[in-house]
């Protein structure tokens, strides 16, 4: 069933528990809002099928029959592209870290099993809940599944982790009958923070959680129903800018209890503080999704696209800037700080005039960013279709 993942994924499920009815909401919004991929995600990308590859080697390495050896780990790795040196440090430690954990648990239970990439239902709890999680370690009495987040934004702890237990529970159904589990090991390693978290859960507790707490939410969010509940799980919610108990919660600051003319009592300001960070993100996300939409083409009563200020002018061409300064019998000091001067700065040196004849063909400008103003600002309409081209291309 295509798309039925992404409802209710595992990955959402931070946000899906605690906020029941944003999966459907999130849902309903996707081909308004659109999905775009990131260069993070895509360098996150990377980044597994870099670790997945060298962790098959390894198994080759070790004598399993589905690992690869030293011609084809090459080849493949050549098929990815360059890779970034630190992608490639980073994705050694991560990979050095999982055979840690293989070999130890391997010294007690020598036909302990060590797959990659694997597909987990969890549907039992969660209606249409499967996944795939980066590695499974199987063995008598543990089972061990782990996470490889290669983004270095926020630190992520394995405690308590919704997404790490619905991967859990759905290697504990694959793989139960094949081995007598009593502990579901869930590891997230973050190598670029060097961060590594894990919970140790007896089967027991973690089915507990399962039928309590996963499945109960699981059923609502399916269905669409609940509360909508505003908090720090907003973040990455595809609805964050139009959600309407999130706008609520960011108007309390200018709302709640102050009906009287006059100054803020100061015994007010501290709980004002507190939500002036949920005001400022609500406000951003909005304004993005309300520039977002007008570059789509979509017109806002009493409000207009422009470009914005342009960046300052830079350097096309270093070195040949610097041919026409010594040309120009321009002293060093007068262009060179620890490296070239700005383009504003030797401008200044040399005259606009002198500036004009000897560097206006090496000197470029970029467009300003869009920007969302009132009709009343001076500055000229862009043409919706003129902006979708020129995001295209820009990005």
């Amino acid at each position: 069933m295509p798309g039925l993942h992404a409802t209710l994924s595992a990955s959402g499920a931070h946000r899906w528990m605690a906020c029941t009815p944003s999966a459907r909401l999130e849902e309903k919004l996707k081909d308004r809002l659109g999905e775009k991929s990131s260069p993070f995600a895509e360098e996150g990308t990377k980044a597994h099928s870099l670790s997945e590859l060298k962790l098959l080697y390894e198994k080759g390495k070790l004598g399993h029959k589905d690992g690869i050896n030293k011609f084809c780990y090459k080849k493949r790795r050549e098929a990815l592209g360059d890779i970034p040196e630190e992608m490639d440090q980073k994705t050694d430690e991560y990979v050095d870290r999982v055979i840690e954990i293989f070999m130890a648990v391997r010294r007690s239970c020598p036909d302990a099993m060590l797959l990659l990439e694997v597909r987990v239902d969890f549907s039992t709890w969660v209606p249409h809940g499967f996944g795939t999680s980066d590695a499974v370690i199987v063995a008598d009495r543990v089972l061990y599944v782990i996470d490889l987040k290669y983004g270095k934004g926020v630190r992520v702890n394995a405690v308590g982790n919704p997404q790490a237990r619905c991967y859990g529970l759905g290697a504990l159904a694959e793989y139960d009958e094949l081995y007598d589990i009593k502990e579901v090991h869930t590891v997230i390693i973050q190598p670029r923070l060097d961060h590594v978290t894990e919970e140790v859960l007896p089967v027991e507790d973690l089915l507990k959680w399962g039928q309590e707490e996963l499945a109960p939410a699981a059923e609502l969010a399916w269905k669409g129903e609940g509360d909508f509940v505003p908090g720090e799980h907003c973040r990455f919610c595809a609805a964050r800018g139009l959600c309407l108990a999130r706008a609520q919660e960011a108007m309390k600051v200018v709302t709640d209890g102050l009906d009287n003319p006059g100054i803020i009592p100061e015994d007010e300001i501290p709980r004002m503080l507190d939500l002036l960070d949920i005001v400022v993100d609500w406000a951003k996300d909005l304004k993005a999704y309300a520039l977002a939409q007008a570059i789509k083409g979509h017109r806002w009563y009493g409000y207009k696209l422009v470009r914005g200020k342009k960046p300052p002018r830079a350097w096309k061409d270093k070195e040949k800037v610097k041919e026409q300064l010594i040309r120009a019998g321009i002293p060093e000091e007068e262009y060179m700080e620890h490296e070239l001067k700005s383009v504003s700065k030797i401008e200044k040196a040399v005259g606009k005039t002198a500036f004009s004849a000897i560097f206006s063909d090496l000197v470029y400008q970029g467009e300003g960013s869009y920007t969302l103003v009132p009709e009343s600002d001076g500055r000229p309409e862009v043409n919706p279709a003129d902006a979708v081209f020129a995001d295209l291309t820009e990005s």
